[in-house]
């Protein structure tokens, strides 16, 4: 049964809100988990709530009521993130908070949507949805709640063109040396000027640029000290940041 038009739950001391029954009870406890170490080493104040239906209401309007309401992140940071989801709707939003926009941004929360969480609600797998979505989440955040991600700022075209031309580059330098050290001569007109250390420096770049696509595995976090119950909003705000997206 949805919640009526804008109904808003309380918080009641969880990160993970379920009010539809879509995820099993090990993934909210491991999302439970994970959510509470996030907070305990960074201070970012993360929460899901996962509805039946918006009655109507729009998505936006009612993400930002529920953040509102819920105040999540702390006063003087602003770090709090929202994953609603509507599941009669097929829609789902990520709602940032003032803080965390820099890192965690409009660009970046409609990728985390498109290619994480939509492709395995298609399935029908909302467990994995939900999961890989958080995951993603907190990577990309990465416990810096102020710092604004440079990649972020480049297109992801541009990078894989420049990732290219560093890995051709690559290519071209060896061939040159196996040509050198074969004893053959360079044909005329087609001079290759290597200065020392270029190579090094070519394959370094590879390395750099070829951990930009390496986003690491999933999250995971195993909490002996797991304390439920305990969970509240410290006063966070937002601003309309974020995505919103559907399956």
């Amino acid at each position: 049964m949805g919640l009526a038009q804008n109904s808003i739950p309380e918080l009641w001391g969880q990160r993970v809100h379920d009010d539809a029954h879509i995820l099993k009870q090990s993934t909210v406890d491991q999302l439970e988990r994970s959510l509470k170490a996030q907070e305990d080493s960074t201070s970012n104040q993360i929460a899901i709530l996962i509805i039946q239906s918006l009655n109507g209401e729009v998505l936006e309007n009612y993400s930002m009521s529920v953040v509102e309401k819920w105040k999540l992140g702390e006063k003087s940071k602003d770090n709090g993130v929202l994953l609603l989801i509507a599941v009669d709707d097929h829609k789902m939003r990520i709602e940032v908070g003032h803080g965390l926009e820099g890192v965690l941004t409009d660009a970046m929360c409609n990728r985390i949507i498109r290619n994480e969480i939509a492709p395995a609600f298609r399935r029908n797998d909302y467990d994995a949805g939900v999961t890989d979505g958080i995951s993603a989440i907190v990577r990309t955040i990465g416990g810096e709640y102020k710092a604004e991600s440079a990649s972020d700022n480049v297109p992801w075209t541009l990078i894989v063109i420049v990732a290219i031309i560093f890995f051709v580059g690559v290519l071209v330098a060896s061939f040159v040396k196996e040509f050198r050290s074969d004893g053959n001569s360079i044909p005329s007109g087609k001079k290759f000027a290597t200065k020392p250390g270029s190579k090094k420096k070519h394959l370094s770049d590879a390395v750099l640029l070829s951990g930009l696509f390496n986003t690491g595995g999933k999250s995971s976090s195993s909490g002996s000290g797991l304390s439920l119950g305990n969970f509240i909003g410290k006063g966070g705000s937002f601003g309309g940041g974020g995505s919103s997206g559907s399956w």
